[in-house]
């Protein structure tokens, strides 16, 4: 049995002081939680982690409600108020929208490196983290500002409800580990990365909160950053697929294992656990040695961990689930009896009473109005048709306007449309990011209907924040076919390249570079026709966004056709 690590977790800052906390509605601002069982810098039973004392004790501003900062940022509501400091939830005045805010005395012992954390996560611009937006030294007075998200729902109280579903989990893990790695080749890593820190937003993406800042707050330190956020990755996983907290104390509402017993897999603590992410799970968890499992390498960094995850097969979202159509009624005009209800004997049928004629002078000119306008249609039609036929009559004796081909064939030629092709089957294709985007989705993109589409993930420029180079979809064919042109319909101005596999293409290709761009273009309705095309596999590749109208840039896919 593997060795038990705490190197990743924190612990109780239990100085004396007892944390008065507002009570509020749950939380999904960047920073520490609402109540000491939730916060992000108190939470029990943990291992150490590495924790600078506070130093010089300042005390909490007194700050109320309604203060405004900076005659911007009205307080609203104490979140928090600890150690020193206190996280609120305000209103920016001048944008009308929700922020949350860190404000500490600027004599804190601590001050001089929030400000730095906070400057330094707002320079990566990551839409995978919540965003600071201000860090403000004024009137003896620090703090930092930064999004707030009421659509987002933490991953302690995902947890409460039960563990995750693979999908989902193997979800979550990807998208975590692939921005803590992009933080860490930035310089910028978390150190307090756990439940209450991770989001999921109403549109399925996970985002991380209080980068190099929550750290900051408490003065937690790590003389290996990269393996702490990669371990921390790692009980998150155990605690999405087992509901339990990987050491012996509870913590995050979540059970500790059983005293004693050490480290065990979370497939050996839940059955019907998937039996990859448990084992990846073991590698994030047990950094300074193999897995207790399979003997591999453990994931020492984030950017190991996305290694391990590209290696897995991929978890494909569950089937939805089809309700049973309704037992088939039987019609009542089938002939004789059939379908119809028995009659009792002797019993009289109730005859339903026609309504009455309109006997008014309103029925009665109402009637002449409808055969006035019913003789003058019938009228228009006769002359209409009289004219018709006419004209094509006249058009039969001029043999001058008769086409001929070779041989006398008088019968005009007929230009053919293109064949329509049907789209077996598509894919969200995203290998420069998280893997997935919005796989749910796929099947609005060539449903024929221009009111329902496929959307990308929200992105902060037009060009994926400076993320990656794009994303798109695989569409299958069926089988190798001539194609001719490719007409998509966005939701917005958007550029799009074609891209396509080779004729000898036996499976659907898994890298970007298996696809050989054939046409571009942009525009809301883009028409792409390649020249001398036979494919099953396109690649239908977005390069820019338009914007959401939500200060986002987002890519959406209304429909698409295939002819030949």
């Amino acid at each position: 049995m593997a060795e038990r690590s705490t190197a990743a977790v924190d612990v109780a800052d239990n100085s004396g002081d007892q944390p008065l906390t507002a009570k509020a509605d749950q939380s999904t601002a960047d920073g520490v939680a609402q109540n000491p069982e939730r916060d992000t810098d108190s939470d029990e039973a943990q291992g150490s982690g590495g924790t600078e004392g506070p130093g010089k004790k300042a005390s909490s501003p007194e700050l109320h409600s309604g203060h405004k900062l900076a005659r911007r940022y009205r307080l609203e509501e104490c979140v928090t108020r600890l150690d020193g400091f206190s996280s609120w939830r305000a209103v920016d005045e001048k944008l009308r929208r929700a922020v949350g805010v860190h404000i500490l005395p600027a004599d804190h012992a601590r001050a001089r490196s929030v400000l730095a954390a906070a400057r330094s996560s707002a320079l990566l611009g990551d839409p995978r983290f919540v965003q600071v937006l201000d860090a403000v030294e004024e009137n003896d007075l620090v703090y930092v500002v930064h999004e707030w998200l009421p659509d987002a729902t933490e991953l302690t109280a995902l947890l409460a409800a039960g563990p995750l579903e693979p999908h989902d989990a193997y979800q979550m893990v990807s998208q975590i580990a692939s921005a803590m790695a992009a933080a860490h080749r930035e310089g910028l890593s978390h150190l307090r990365l756990n439940p209450n820190a991770v989001l999921r937003t109403s549109s399925g993406q996970w985002r991380i909160r209080g980068l190099a800042v929550n750290a900051a707050l408490r003065g937690a330190s790590s003389d290996t950053p990269q393996r702490t956020d990669t371990e921390s990755i790692g009980a998150l996983l155990y605690a999405a697929l087992t509901q339990r907290w990987p050491y012996e104390n509870d913590a995050y509402g979540l059970s500790g294992l059983p005293k004693d017993v050490g480290l065990i897999a979370p497939d050996q603590v839940r059955a019907g656990v998937h039996r990859g992410l448990s084992e990846l799970t073991m590698r994030a968890l047990v950094n300074d040695g193999a897995t207790a499992s399979r003997h591999e390498a453990p994931c020492t960094t984030p950017e190991e961990l996305v290694k391990a995850i590209g290696e897995m097969p991929r978890i494909r979202p569950p089937e939805p689930a089809f309700t049973a159509p309704p037992e088939y009624q039987r019609t009542t005009y089938q002939q004789g009896t059939y379908g119809r209800p028995a009659a009792h004997p002797g019993a009289t049928q109730p005859l339903t009473t026609p309504p009455a004629p309109l006997q008014s002078r309103t029925g009665k000119a109402l009637k002449w109005a409808v055969s006035a306008l019913l003789i003058a249609a019938l009228g228009l039609g006769s002359w209409q048709l009289a004219d018709a036929l006419m004209d094509q009559g006249d058009k039969s004796n001029d043999t001058n306007t008769t086409h001929t081909k070779d041989g006398g064939d008088k019968s005009p030629k007929k230009v053919t449309a293109g064949k329509p092709i049907a789209i077996t089957g598509a894919r969200d294709f995203d290998p420069f990011g998280d893997r997935s985007e919005k796989p749910g989705d796929i099947g609005k993109a060539y449903d024929s209907s221009t009111a329902t589409y496929w959307q990308t993930d929200f992105y902060l420029s037009p060009r994926f924040g400076n993320l990656k180079s794009g994303v798109g979809l695989i569409l299958d064919l069926g089988k190798v076919q001539q194609v001719g042109k490719v007409a998509i319909t966005f939701v917005g101005e958007t550029s799009v390249e074609l891209r396509a596999a080779g004729a000898d293409a036996g499976t659907e290709p898994t890298s970007f570079d298996a696809f050989t761009k054939v046409a571009g273009g942009s525009g809301t309705t883009v028409e792409l026709k390649p020249k001398s095309l036979k494919t099953r596999y396109l690649l239908v590749w977005l390069t820019q966004l338009p914007p959401d109208n939500e200060g986002h840039w987002r890519g959406r896919v209304a429909d698409i056709k295939v002819t030949g």
